[in-house]
């Protein structure tokens, strides 16, 4: 028997695991550019003093192609799993949204 993989709810968890971190996939607001981000678990972290979660990143991206600037703020728990997250100037998208739309 074959099971169908679950369709991820990037509306709950928008962020996608891989060995050293996670990975987001965006869609600028200003110009439809998709891009993907890589966040490092050792370097891109650090401790949060909220009494929400126990990590949390704030990064600022920036739009190759129009310059629009994309702030990610987000906390997780101690294993990595999102408590909360903002995202402003970009909407996040899913893996095979973005694979379509790179042509790939």
């Amino acid at each position: 028997m074959f099971f169908k993989k679950k369709k991820k709810d990037i509306n709950k968890d928008p962020f996608y695991r891989e060995k050293d971190g996670l990975v987001i996939y965006l869609k600028c607001d200003r110009c439809g550019q998709v891009m993907s981000f890589r966040i490092l678990k050792g370097r891109d972290f650090v401790v949060a003093y909220d009494g929400r979660s126990a990590l949390m990143i704030d990064k600022l991206y920036v739009c190759p192609k129009c310059y629009n600037q994309i702030s990610l703020k987000a906390g997780f728990k101690g294993s990595y799993k999102p408590v909360y997250f903002e995202l402003n100037g970009a909407r996040f998208i899913t893996e095979e949204e973005y694979s379509e739309q790179k042509g790939g």
